[in-house]
């Protein structure tokens, strides 16, 4: 299949005529927990075994099973493969292994896909990665731009790392200012003991089927959207309803704390977000709301999620397949909390270490997707490096 149009000065070779493609000589059950070498299996999952059948640089591919043709690994070092990877290895002169490995990753999967035989197991044969075409310029432009994705990836990876150690960061002083183990200079009161339903009161949310979800333009939440959209506080909406739905909806209050009524496990059940903006919202069904007074919001957001209050969300939730918590539940959860003004001020550390987080991966997502234009335009030949 041929690689579309090239730079005049770039060829087109097949990979067969460029390097060789064997497969691995080893099952699973050869792995060994902690062996000295990885062992390339067919999924993500990178494992170990005690012994190395190939040292230097190759590129990695599945050749059946769930990770047909999507699992690519570029390898330089000793390591051994399951007997159903391919192991391309073996690079010409004319082709650099790291160039190949990013064309490989970048362009063949939807090729293979496409040429792969439909059974009731998926597969990819030999003969057919032998015949791809792979556009090639001259070996120093080659290195050029793996040198260019590379130090894009590099960036990325360090990014990575970033929001890793600033997640951890966040946790800790979760763990440590929500419970009160450390405490903000300049507060020393003693926190108290109260139930949820003594901080307000507890009302339902209502309406807005899934086919409502997009009708209109008012801001909306919906149930599960707290699981999978949501976290401590909401930032940003999902469903937009019309006025029409809206009528039937609950409508929100600033500071109002949310609770997802229904979910599918026990140790996820009645997960809270808290509303903070001022702003024309709803909420569908299956929320149940505490409307309370003399909180910050913001504050019992992060700390209605925190494991002892999901305890016991988890001890009150009811079913097995489907599990729902009621308000009369929720009301009976023990907290223990801080003035006002302490609140607000561990809101505030927390909120800004958030926000440094949203900013950081905001600027890993625009990376990764400078990396996806970068790779389209310079494997292809339609930019050129200087």
């Amino acid at each position: 299949m041929g690689a579309g149009a090239i730079p005049a000065d770039w060829e087109v070779r097949a990979v067969g005529e460029l390097a060789q493609i064997t497969t691995g000589g080893k099952n699973t059950q050869d792995r060994v927990d902690d062996g000295p070498y990885p062992f390339f299996v067919r999924s993500q999952t990178v494992e170990r075994i005690d012994s190395y059948s190939f040292d230097g640089e190759a590129v990695l591919t599945a050749g059946d099973g769930v990770g047909t043709g999507k699992i690519f690994h570029y390898v330089n070092g000793k390591f051994d493969v399951h007997q159903r990877v391919y192991r391309i290895s073996g690079f010409s002169e004319r082709l650099s292994g790291l160039y190949f490995y990013l064309y490989f990753s970048t362009h063949f999967y939807r090729r293979i896909m496409q040429m792969t035989a439909k059974s009731s197991v998926d597969s990819v044969r030999m003969d057919m990665i032998a015949g791809m075409a792979v556009p090639l310029p001259d070996r120093e432009e080659q290195r050029a731009i793996a040198a260019a994705l590379s130090d894009t990836q590099a960036l990325i990876d360090g990014l990575d790392r970033l929001i890793a150690k600033k997640r951890d960061l966040k946790q800790a002083a979760m763990q440590q200012l929500l419970t009160g183990q450390t405490r903000l200079p300049g507060f020393a009161d003693e926190w108290e003991m109260k139930r949820l339903g003594e901080l307000g009161v507890f009302i339902k949310g209502s309406g807005v089927k899934k086919d409502e979800a997009q009708s209109g333009h008012l801001p909306c939440v919906r149930y599960g959207e707290i699981y999978t959209h949501h976290n401590d506080y909401i930032k940003a909406f999902n469903s937009w309803i019309s006025p029409q739905v809206a009528a039937a909806a609950t409508l929100l209050r600033q500071g109002d704390l949310l609770f997802a009524g229904s979910g599918e496990t026990k140790a996820e059940i009645g997960k809270c977000v808290a509303f903070v903006d001022d702003r024309e919202a709803y909420a569908g069904g299956d929320t149940v709301i505490l409307r309370a007074s003399g909180l910050s919001p913001l504050f019992m957001g992060f700390y209605c999620n925190t494991a002892p209050v999901v305890a016991q969300k988890a001890s009150r939730g009811q079913g097995d397949a489907v599990v729902h918590i009621t308000a009369s539940a929720l009301s009976s959860i023990a907290v223990t909390l801080p003035s006002r003004e302490e609140q607000t001020a561990i809101a505030e550390v927390l909120f800004d270490m958030d926000a440094e987080l949203v900013a950081l991966e905001a600027r890993r997502d625009k990376t990764r997707a400078l990396k996806r234009g970068m790779m389209q335009e310079l494997l292809t030949g339609k930019t050129r490096l200087v």
